[in-house]
């Protein structure tokens, strides 16, 4: 070693250090690329991503190599740095070993360590990418060392009774997706961002959420008059009405209104017609989920469905235009100007219909009533005062200020509502 000109060990000493710092930014680049981007870019044939993608699959093996090289090319740093040391200092060799050592942690520390792992973690890609050439012959290189250490590593974590999953890792819950979603940014649109959540809402939405209550259902009833039954036909904004017979249980179809306009093209319209073109009743449980309703629409080519209870009773009516909404939002520019159960006023308050669903409120006006009890407005009134008011009734619940204006038989028939900040009053609802 005496024989070996200065220059020389400069020369391996520089190495050594662009080597750790190869190793140390690979390190960071390799774990620090987003996954799903990569397998994005493997299926678009991108070499340097299938090469990264293809190591990443055993990080084990991956963090072996990268770290027997490091230590490697470290330990060596320190025997040449120790060499210079000794060359430079002769006459007092432990002097200038230890200023070597304090040197050569430095540099390790700023070259090798800080300044490659900072530009790896902010350019991944363009890091680990040019070094996915290079690792995968040294990993095939050092296979036996990394076998060793890695089943010596591997014992020792099982005996911490730790699992080595590599298959799952990258897995999301739906949960984390959620975040992942929220977190976008610019990459994916507010308007798709919300399009995208309000799918993940689907599954704990159910049908009696989003359905007409009963008490709303537009249909043909065939104990009216003919007279009025056409009428009604040719006055009737849907596209589709139920058809029942006395009574909105006895459910005998639906109705659509292309087969119903051919009918009333005929000079001789009669019942027994309109019964012929109506189509069989499709059934569903207030209680089924959206997500999953959704699919049995597609299946069953329907695109309305009568909503009974465990009895059997009608409840509502649900069509695929109400999940639809559930998903891509009202159809209308500005709810609560176009809804007829929302009445704005210019002190910021709203006049509400109480038969409108709590959901519904929630969505047109950006407010966060309690969803988990009555489907209502005044269900959820009602409930809150544990009474039907006979009067008009003062309440708050959460941050809202709710002013009974009508009350209809067993039923509120529309409410004042005012979002507040201040802190709600001691009591739950003063009587006016």
């Amino acid at each position: 070693m005496s024989e070996i000109p200065l220059s020389v060990l400069f020369l391996v000493l520089f190495l050594m250090i662009i080597c750790s710092a190869f190793f140390s930014s690979s390190e960071t680049g390799m774990m620090s690329l987003n996954r799903y981007r990569l397998r994005h870019m493997s299926k678009k044939g991108h070499r340097g991503a299938k090469r990264a993608s293809k190591l990443l699959q055993r990080t084990d093996r991956l963090i072996g190599v990268i770290l027997i090289g490091n230590n490697f090319v470290n330990i060596a740093a320190a025997s040449i740095s120790t060499l210079i040391a000794q060359r430079i200092w002769a006459d007092n060799p432990e002097f200038g070993v230890t200023i070597a050592t304090i040197l050569l942690t430095l540099v390790i520390l700023i070259f090798s360590e800080v300044t490659p792992k900072t530009i790896a973690a902010n350019h991944p890609e363009k890091i680990a990418f040019p070094a996915s050439y290079l690792l995968s012959p040294l990993l095939w290189l050092l296979m036996p060392f990394v076998w060793v250490v890695n089943g010596i590593a591997n014992f020792i974590i099982r005996l911490s009774r730790l699992e080595i999953d590599q298959g799952s890792k990258d897995l999301l819950s739906t949960e984390e997706f959620r975040t992942l979603v929220q977190q976008a940014g610019a990459v994916i649109p507010q308007r798709r961002q919300q399009m995208l959540l309000s799918i993940l809402d689907l599954e704990t939405v159910h049908v009696n959420d989003i359905m007409v209550p009963r008490n709303e259902i537009v249909g043909i009833d065939l104990d009216d008059s003919l007279r009025d039954i056409e009428a009604q036909l040719r006055n009737t904004q849907h596209t589709r009405l139920p058809v029942w017979k006395g009574d909105v249980n006895n459910m005998i179809g639906v109705l659509h209104m292309r087969s119903a306009a051919k009918v009333l093209a005929q000079d001789a319209f009669n019942k027994a017609e309109l019964m012929q073109i109506t189509l069989e009743p499709y059934f569903i449980p207030e209680t089924a989920q959206l997500h999953n309703q959704l699919f049995h629409f597609q299946s069953e080519q329907r695109r309305i469905a009568i909503v009974v209870d465990e009895y059997g009773e009608v409840q509502g009516i649900a069509t695929l235009e109400d999940i639809l909404e559930e998903i891509v939002g009202n159809f209308t520019t500005d709810v609560s100007t176009a809804s007829l159960d929302i009445t704005p006023h210019q002190d910021g308050s709203f006049i509400i219909d109480g038969t409108m669903t709590v959901r519904e409120l929630n969505k047109a006006l950006a407010f966060t009533l309690p969803v988990g009890g009555p489907k209502t407005f005044s269900g959820l009134i009602i409930e809150t005062l544990e009474a039907i008011p006979e009067n008009s009734v003062c309440l708050k619940i959460d941050s809202y200020q709710i002013e009974i204006l009508k009350v209809r038989i067993n039923t509120i028939a529309s409410a004042r509502i005012t979002q507040v900040k201040s802190k709600p009053p001691q009591d739950q609802y003063l009587t006016g």
